[in-house]
C-alpha cells in the first residue's frame, strides 16, 4: 500500500454510513464505532434510531453542558432524546429487536466471512471475557445487518476473511461491510468492493483482505 493512500477516518466511515440509510427506518447502532453514526445522520432525512437499554427516538450527543446522566444508550454513552421520543422496558425494546421491527442494526466485528458469517462477541481463547450483550438478538432479528470496522486489526490481520475462526454472532447475516479502506458488499459470489478509500487499488485492497474480493 503506497503513501498516497488515505484511509477513512473514524467519523468518515460513520458519516459513510448514515448517507446510506433510508429515511423512515427504524435502526439500531451499536456499541463501538457504530454508534458514531447517530451525530452524522443527515438532519433533512427521518430515521430512527433504537438503543437496546429502551429509547426509541434516540438523538445526537448532547452539547457541552446539556447532557442529562440518566439519558444514555446501550453503551452508558450520554444522548439525546428526540421529540416523540419513547421509553420502555428492556424486555420489551429485546422483543423489538427480536422480532423483526428493526430495519437495519450496524454492529461491530472481529471478523466477517465472505458468505456473511459474523464474529464480534469473543475470540474463543481461554480465559477471554464473553460480551456478546444484544448482538446475537440484533444479528438475528434485525431485517438488514451492516458492520462497521477497521479493515485490519491492530496487528495487521484481516477481518475480511474467508470463513470466521471465532466464534460465531450469527451465520450469513451481514450484508454489507464499511471499513477503513472499502465499502464492501457480501453477495452469493463473496466480497465485492464498491468503493474504495482515496488512493487504494484493488491490488492492495486484496493484499489486505482474507478472502477473494472484486470491484462492483
Amino acid at each position: 500500500m503506497s503513501d498516497v493512500v488515505t484511509p477513512w477516518t473514524h467519523e468518515e466511515m460513520a458519516a459513510r454510513v448514515a448517507r446510506d440509510i433510508p429515511a423512515g427506518w427504524a435502526v439500531n447502532l451499536g456499541s463501538g464505532l457504530p454508534v458514531k453514526g447517530a451525530d452524522r445522520l443527515p438532519a433533512d432525512r427521518d430515521i430512527l434510531l433504537h438503543s437496546e437499554n429502551g429509547i426509541l427516538g434516540m438523538g445526537p450527543a448532547p452539547a457541552p453542558g446539556e447532557d442529562d446522566a440518566d439519558l444514555i444508550n446501550a453503551s452508558k454513552t450520554r444522548v439525546t432524546a428526540l421529540p416523540g421520543a419513547s421509553f420502555f422496558h428492556q424486555a420489551d425494546s429485546f422483543a423489538i429487536m427480536r422480532g423483526g421491527w428493526l430495519d437495519l442494526c450496524v454492529l461491530g466485528a472481529m471478523q466477517v466471512a465472505a458468505n456473511g458469517d459474523l464474529a464480534n462477541w469473543s475470540t474463543g481463547e481461554p480465559g477471554a471475557i464473553p460480551g456478546v450483550g444484544g448482538a446475537m438478538d440484533l444479528a438475528c432479528g434485525a431485517r438488514t445487518i451492516w458492520v462497521m470496522s477497521e479493515h485490519r486489526t491492530k496487528s495487521g490481520a484481516p477481518k475480511l476473511v474467508e470463513r470466521c475462526r471465532f466464534p460465531l454472532t450469527a451465520k450469513a447475516c451481514v450484508a454489507r461491510v464499511y471499513t477503513d479502506l472499502a465499502v464492501v458488499e457480501v453477495t452469493q459470489a463473496g466480497f465485492v468492493a464498491r468503493e474504495l478509500c482515496p488512493g487504494l487499488t484493488l491490488e492492495a485492497l486484496q493484499a489486505a483482505t482474507g478472502a477473494p474480493i472484486r470491484l462492483a
